[in-house]
């Protein structure tokens, strides 16, 4: 277990076991601020779960999950504030703008109205999206709505980062967009995992790599 100081998040030798079939095996790694940690491994070598284990969204079947030193328990407000992660798609609301979505997160978490304005006017601008501000969901392409996922999930505040595969149906051009929102946040010192298949976005984020799964 890693006891340095400042460690956020921690994971000691969990594992996920079903039926006796193991979706992940086990694995111990820590999160500090600043920190990005590439998760690698085949399909099907955990990475999702892994993720999951990591958000407090399902339990490891053994070891532990720290945040600050305690176990992770989602029902705790200050844990649930910790944490933002995109493991899938993030609920949208169909009726409502991306703008206004975006408004409505930055509301969730304090912002007042115009710092609320400014906050996702600068999410869609980061992610280059700010020309979609006024459509729906239903109106973007694949690649458009991974884009404005990844901006509602960027757009709470956070000190741990988790995202499955950023990079899923974006070409190079918009990986490159996403490597650099994730530089700028871990300048910030938000420590930050994601599972994903891409060597180019690993390299453009200049992360550290976890690899999981039978060729460990």
């Amino acid at each position: 277990m890693n006891t340095e100081a400042g460690t956020i998040l921690t994971a000691v030798e969990v594992t996920v076991a079903v039926d006796e079939q193991v979706l992940l095996p086990t694995v111990s790694l820590s999160l500090e601020p600043g920190r990005v940690l590439a998760v690698r491994g085949a399909n099907g070598a955990g990475k999702t779960t892994l993720l999951r284990v990591l958000a407090g969204l399902m339990p490891a079947t053994a070891g532990d999950v720290m945040l600050d030193g305690d176990p992770l328990r989602i029902r705790r407000r200050d844990h649930r504030a910790a944490i933002a992660a995109m493991i899938g798609a993030p609920p949208l609301a169909r009726d409502l703008t991306l703008i206004e979505q975006l408004r409505f997160v930055r509301a969730t978490w304090g912002d007042d109205a115009a710092e609320g304005e400014r906050a996702a006017r600068t999410g869609l601008e980061e992610l280059d999206i700010a020309p979609l501000a006024a459509r729906y969901p239903a109106e973007l392409s694949s690649g458009q709505l991974q884009l404005f996922s990844l901006a509602l999930t960027l757009a709470r505040p956070c000190r741990v980062l988790l995202l499955d595969e950023p990079e899923q149906r974006l070409d190079s051009n918009r990986r490159g967009l996403v490597a650099g929102a994730l530089r700028r946040r871990s300048d910030a010192g938000c420590a930050i995992a994601f599972a994903t298949h891409s060597t180019a976005l690993v390299d453009a984020v200049g992360s550290e790599v976890l690899l999981i799964g039978e060729n460990e």
